[in-house]
């Protein structure tokens, strides 16, 4: 299994080795986080991201792997779904992004200039617990931890390109079409979603019927999985045990 993190990284924080045993576990630094973190930002985009993360899955020899991606990552796994159906087994994929509602935060990005952007990040990185009240979690010792590894994974730089590059390729045709052919080629597509901010995930009606399964873990918003990472991982166990 590979875990794909969204528009802040990284997923380490679950501790997925642990929580996740059915299946070798390995996660990702997309191109712009963590050990790539000195990667140009003025060449990132998902179709750049999708060969970063090709290069690495193949890298491990392993045979078609489940893949998990979050927010930005559903995007990213979603293409490389398109581009590289062999290497696919079935997707999780986490509130990712379908259309221009979903990218809602790199909506607020893109709408500030980099200097405020950055500024923004930093009051962010201050103050972890006012973000986590403002993400609207409530800011436990534990999740100030891991929020704080998460914020401090990738520059701000990082956060705005990769924004521009949810506004600029998902929000195109291409991207649909993209997803339509992997609904069609008969991937297992699982969808999960936090409770309180399902209603607010753009899923196109055609991902819905094709998904196998649709989950919304319960008191949970779009980071899900920093509020309630066992319940998170059960879901996900449970989709991979119960699997056809």
């Amino acid at each position: 299994m590979v875990l794909v993190h969204g528009l802040i990284g990284s997923l380490d924080y679950l501790e997925p080795r642990r929580r996740l045993p059915h299946n070798p576990v390995h996660t990702v630094d997309l191109l712009g986080y963590g050990r790539y973190a000195d990667t140009a930002v003025a060449s990132l985009s998902l179709s750049r991201q999708v060969g970063h993360l090709t290069k690495q899955v193949a890298a491990l020899g392993a045979p078609p792997a489940w893949f998990l991606g979050h927010s930005m990552g559903g995007a990213v796994v979603m293409l490389l779904a398109d581009r590289e159906p062999g290497l696919v087994r079935g997707i999780i994929n986490v509130e990712g992004n379908f259309t221009r509602k979903d990218a809602f935060w790199s909506s607020h990005i893109m709408g500030m200039s980099e200097a405020a952007w950055c500024g923004e990040f930093a009051e962010m990185r201050t103050d972890i617990g006012a973000w986590l009240i403002q993400c609207h979690i409530e800011p436990t010792p534990q999740r100030v931890t891991w929020a704080t590894g998460i914020l401090n994974h990738q520059p701000p730089e990082t956060v705005r390109a990769m924004s521009r590059a949810l506004m600029e390729e998902t929000c195109v045709p291409d991207f649909i079409d993209a997803v339509r052919r992997v609904v069609k080629g008969g991937i297992e597509i699982h969808l999960i979603a936090g409770e309180k901010s399902a209603a607010q995930w753009d899923v196109p009606a055609f991902v819905k019927r094709a998904a196998a399964s649709y989950t919304t873990i319960e008191n949970t918003g779009h980071l899900m999985m920093l509020e309630a990472p066992d319940a998170f991982c059960d879901t996900i166990n449970k989709i991979v045990r119960t699997s056809c």
